[in-house]
């Protein structure tokens, strides 16, 4: 079957911090010229969707705004939809993507992403005693987690944070971002069916065992966060290198069909 989309993952996929990946931006022009569609979806909730896309331009790829697709904008909707006052555990930054506190009315719900800055013991607690306040409060994890790949190595993500206040509240938390099915689904472009998309990551867990799940195909990268020790089943549809072997792997299959 032809692969007529690819989800492409960024953080880890496309680039580490400032550097893109090896010749990935001379790969995603190659993967548009085949006739893929392509579209960005990323778990990276410490950037405001502005700051990603000016960082993606400024190391040298092509692409448009609305091309991207976070858990943070996904967060945003959900947040709006339900009309919720939360108490936001995201980034001076990212907090300039979401709905101003309503100061008439108290925190209904915690809202957290990756927030380095964030994450002490005050804050903590404060989300800690909204949650207690109310059963009905929310706690919405924009995306959970493990670790994420920097330039001086792997750094703690937000999932222990949303796991600490989960045990500490016994309030489940509603995952927006990767794995989660809803999100993989709600991504690929119009009149393109789960099975002809293809998702390329450099996680094993969140980017290509939710994307299998949600019927995709999985290619997994070797770069950004990838650890051979980490294991899923089923085995991604292929392990590759990097992004621009993906590119070559996509138009391979695409062309001997």
């Amino acid at each position: 079957m032809t692969l007529k989309a690819a989800l492409i993952d960024l953080s880890g996929t496309l680039h580490v911090e400032d550097e893109a990946t090896p010749n990935a931006v001379e790969a995603l022009e190659r993967l548009r010229a085949s006739g893929v569609i392509v579209k960005f979806v990323t778990n990276t909730t410490k950037e405001s969707s502005n700051t990603l896309y000016n960082r993606l331009c400024k190391i040298g790829f092509n692409l448009k705004k609305e091309e991207i697709y976070s858990s943070l904008s996904a967060a945003v909707n959900y947040i709006k939809l339900h009309k919720l006052n939360p108490y936001y555990l995201v980034s001076e930054d990212a907090r300039t993507d979401f709905p101003p506190y309503d100061n008439t009315k108290p925190f209904d719900s915690v809202a957290i992403g990756l927030a380095p800055k964030e994450f002490h013991y005050d804050n903590l607690n404060k989300a800690f005693n909204i949650l207690l306040a109310n059963k009905c409060n929310q706690l919405i994890a924009i995306h959970q987690g493990k670790y994420y790949k920097t330039n001086n190595g792997l750094a703690l993500g937000p999932g222990s944070f949303v796991k600490g206040l989960q045990f500490a509240t016994g309030t489940e938390p509603i995952v927006i971002g990767k794995p989660n099915e809803y999100f993989f689904k709600s991504a690929i472009p119009a009149d393109i069916r789960p099975e002809e998309c293809v998702m390329i990551g450099d996680d094993a867990n969140d980017d290509i065992e939710g994307a299998m799940s949600a019927g995709l195909k999985g290619i997994l990268v070797k770069t950004g966060k990838y650890r051979k020790e980490v294991v899923i089943s089923p085995e991604p549809t292929a392990l590759v290198e990097n992004f621009n072997s993906a590119v070559d792997w996509i138009i391979s299959v695409n062309t001997s069909i």
